[in-house]
């Protein structure tokens, strides 16, 4: 194969992804129904009439309770992968790397439990 025959398939997949690009933006500006009703500056709430005010103010504490998930959960995805190639690679630096890592989510875990993140009020 060429160069040139390499390049002419990124071109495709360029323009095939801008077409589809540009096709699911204009298609429903086509079909979709144009009516201004009275309710149609209403926020939608899956087909539900909505109650109260959208402005409803959180606990932070849920906030961090979701970042610390995203760190288990990242420790989830990466170790799987890294510990079954692990039997392969076993060398001083795989550890190395490895320990670093799970040493990085484990202050942000703590630093949660430091806070009291873990304690529900």
């Amino acid at each position: 194969m060429s160069l040139l025959h390499n390049y002419a398939y990124v071109l495709g997949f360029l323009v095939i992804g801008a077409g589809f690009v540009v096709v699911n933006t204009i298609l429903p500006l086509l079909i979709s129904h144009r009516s201004l009703g009275s309710r149609a500056n209403d926020p939608y709430e899956s087909g539900e009439v909505p109650i109260g005010s959208a402005w409803v103010q959180f606990d932070i504490n849920y906030y961090l309770f979701a970042l610390i998930f995203i760190a288990f959960d990242v420790e989830t995805v990466f170790l799987f992968p890294v510990l079954k190639i692990y039997g392969t690679l076993a060398s001083p630096v795989a550890l190395f790397e490895i320990t670093m890592f799970l040493a990085i989510l484990s202050v942000a875990i703590l630093y949660g439990w430091k806070k009291g993140l873990f304690e529900w009020k």
